[in-house]
């Protein structure tokens, strides 16, 4: 039966099993021999709920009756806590842009508990937004709608991608104004805040080991280590286990280093840029963590970025994230080496990465393209081309592989060249001059023989060919510019735009003919303005 908010258990491991800050006053600072400090979310004026997500209460066990209660938005907004609630935030290090920046922690994250459902699993209940923590540094620890709207959409369109992300249950405006200065420029502006409410089985990241390591508290490191083996990867080990040793450790870092393998080729098969892969930002489980100036690719370029941080270095471009993520696994080994003592076994864990991202990556070509697998013999060349071929002309690469779909190789051989470019030429920002018309033609009619090889081989038709292609080629992605649109309309308070948007992307692979109007390029106006192109880290 689904549970009332009062009904809700509680089971807060982290804070009864882990040892927390000595000090209970909330005021920046170090914070050592610790892995949490309590705090309590600080209240607001005004809490309106904007929006909710039903499929996260039913993770929660809890009744979507609950969203009409008003206890509900005192509870999402910060100004009140459930009885079992023991707010926390947690104390983390990181590499951010390549470099060691010592103490980070939650600075305006604060962990309410762990819900336990019925079925044994917990959820982490996260507000973020919800005032200072000893981890805010010089920041307020408060978020404004822009970034909420944003990150309360992006959490739940990444998961009914089939991207494994957090979550988001509720998204709360708090009636007060925040001052940031969105494009550093020094004109900071009052816009109004909101909290949203992430939800996930931790958000346990790997500086939460870097930190230790850094310190050189070794005992805490493994400390905090058995007990994220113990808790987030009971499936990998007994429950009655309570001691680990060098094997359990490298079985547990060569998980991570899968699971991130097959989180870096959903990214790119989804055209997603996350923006700030620092590893304070890199979930041990393998989730899409901390939205912010994220971006999908409309334009296809290997070369982009949303972060305006990063617009010289590029460093967490679209094209480099595999990379960065196999920088960030050696950043967690090096913290992790004095459980471990050895370099080779977690060379090989690291390399394991490699592997499993290659084949997640080639499989993911073989889908998009709706070929039954991967032939490396001709499907490297293949898609080489292709990426060529994108930077012939802007390609809109969300658009280009459902016009790719309906190509039916039986009929091209026949058209010329401008006829076959018509299949996809929905999909190109400007006009394709005759040579890259031609560069295009002869792709397209190359992929076509591979198409009934193919069909010749596994048995495949072209209707299953368009069913396969359409299962992992989205139609419907978070568009910087509609994420815009909706931010705009929130700030006025028509929330109407954030929940259309919620509801569109609950079924990305579907038609939805009457959304079709969602499956348009970026609009010309789009490309340079604010918050539709580059975003800054500004919240």
């Amino acid at each position: 039966m689904p549970l009332s908010l009062r009904e809700l258990v509680f089971d807060n491991r982290l804070v009864r099993e882990m040892p927390a800050d000595n000090e209970s006053e909330n005021f920046r600072r170090q914070v050592y021999a610790a892995v949490y400090s309590r705090v309590t979310p600080t209240p607001v004026k005004n809490p309106h709920l904007i929006a909710a997500v039903s499929e996260v209460a039913d993770l929660l066990q809890l009744s979507h009756a609950a969203f009409a209660d008003p206890q509900f938005t005192q509870v999402f907004g910060g100004n009140e806590l459930l009885s079992g609630m023991e707010p926390h935030a947690c104390v983390y290090g990181g590499h951010q842009f390549g470099n060691w920046a010592g103490q980070l922690g939650d600075g305006r994250a604060i962990n309410l508990g762990e819900v336990k459902n019925s079925r044994g699993e917990h959820w982490t209940l996260q507000l973020k937004g919800a005032g200072p923590t000893p981890y805010s540094r010089t920041a307020d620890g408060l978020a404004v709608l822009r970034s909420s709207v944003r990150e309360f959409l992006c959490s739940e369109a990444m998961f009914h991608l089939g991207v494994p992300t957090t979550r988001a249950l509720s998204l709360v405006g708090t009636g007060e104004l925040v001052r940031r200065d969105m494009f550093y420029d020094g004109n900071p502006q009052m816009e109004p805040g909101a909290v949203v409410c992430r939800v996930a089985p931790t958000f346990t990241r790997f500086g939460n080991f870097e930190i230790f390591s850094a310190r050189n508290d070794i005992a805490l490191l493994k400390q905090f280590t058995d007990f994220t083996l113990r808790t987030d990867f009971s499936a990998l080990f007994p429950a009655e286990q309570h001691e680990f040793t060098k094997a359990d450790y490298l079985r547990w870092f060569n998980e991570i280093c899968i699971r991130t393998a097959q989180l870096m080729a959903h990214w790119m098969r989804v055209g997603f840029v996350h923006g700030v892969m620092n590893t304070d930002n890199m979930s041990v489980l393998g989730l899409t963590i901390d939205y912010g100036p994220y971006g999908w690719l409309e334009g296809y370029d290997q070369d982009w970025t949303p972060n305006t941080t990063d617009a010289q270095g590029r460093r967490y471009r679209y094209g480099s994230q595999p990379r960065v993520a196999l920088w960030n696994l050696a950043q967690l080994a090096n913290a992790i080496y004095p459980l471990i003592d050895e370099v080779e076994p977690l060379q090989a864990a690291l390399e394991n990465y490699r592997a499993e991202y290659e084949h997640c990556a080639q499989r993911d070509v073989a889908a998009k393209l709706g070929l039954s697998q991967f032939d490396p013999m001709q499907d490297q060349a293949l898609n080489k081309q292709l990426l060529a071929c994108f930077q012939l002309v802007e390609t809109d690469m969300t658009i280009f592989y459902r016009a790719l779909a309906q190509l039916n190789a039986d009929d091209i051989s026949h058209y010329a060249n401008s006829q076959c470019v018509d299949i996809v030429r929905d999909s190109f920002y400007s006009v394709v001059d005759a040579r890259a018309e031609t560069q295009w033609a002869d792709w397209l009619r190359l992929y076509a023989a591979r198409l009934q090889q193919d069909y010749v081989l596994s048995g495949n038709t072209h209707t299953q060919k368009c069913e396969r292609m359409n299962a992992v080629n989205p139609k419907y992605v978070l568009r910087n510019y509609l994420a815009q649109q909706a931010i705009d309309k929130a700030t006025q308070g028509d929330f109407s735009e954030v929940e259309k948007l919620l509801q569109i992307l609950r079924n990305p692979y579907a038609e939805q003919p009457d959304y079709q109007h969602y499956f348009a390029k970026r609009p010309e106006w789009a490309r340079h303005k604010a918050g539709c192109s580059m975003l800054s880290c500004s919240s």
